[in-house]
């Protein structure tokens, strides 16, 4: 059984219950990264750092270009656990994250969530997540989410 939940959109997001889990389940989402996005996050969290916003710096960097912020790539993390695996109700207790190499504008990026561990006596899910580009990982860690359980 699922939970039924509506956004602000009014789009439908379901949502798994701690029992309804196990060791092994995946989700992902894709998404393609634009300018708008960039630029979008930057004004949210203030991290105008030019690597991100200024064509003309990021060129003479060792990227060559503008790139994302590595937090808006671990964001589609977030997105994954918040609407898929396990979804709403699930509380992020901790995530560790590796960026492994940067994601340019245009860039499709893939965040996937595997459940690698389930303790059911505190709640809590261990999951590996990952961010790829092209196959290969831009963004790697582990996420432990807190899971509501069915009523008794």
């Amino acid at each position: 059984m699922q939970r039924t939940i509506r956004t602000r959109g009014e789009s439908v997001v379901q949502g798994k219950f701690l029992e309804e889990l196990s060791v092994g389940q995946t989700a992902e989402l894709v998404r393609v990264v634009g300018e708008a996005d960039i630029e979008a996050f930057a004004e949210v969290t203030g991290d105008n750092n030019p690597v991100h916003l200024d064509a003309d710096y990021a060129a003479k960097t060792a990227f060559g270009e503008r790139i994302a912020h590595g937090m808006l790539s671990a964001g589609y993390i977030s997105a994954v656990l918040g609407t898929t695996l396990p979804g709403p109700g699930a509380i992020y207790l901790s995530q560790a994250l590796r960026f492994k190499r940067p994601v340019k504008i245009g860039d499709s990026v893939t965040a996937r969530a595997t459940v690698t561990e389930i303790d059911a006596a505190k709640a809590r899910v261990t999951l590996a997540t990952v961010c790829l580009v092209n196959g290969k990982p831009v963004v790697d860690g582990e996420a432990v989410v807190m899971v509501p359980r069915k009523a008794a």
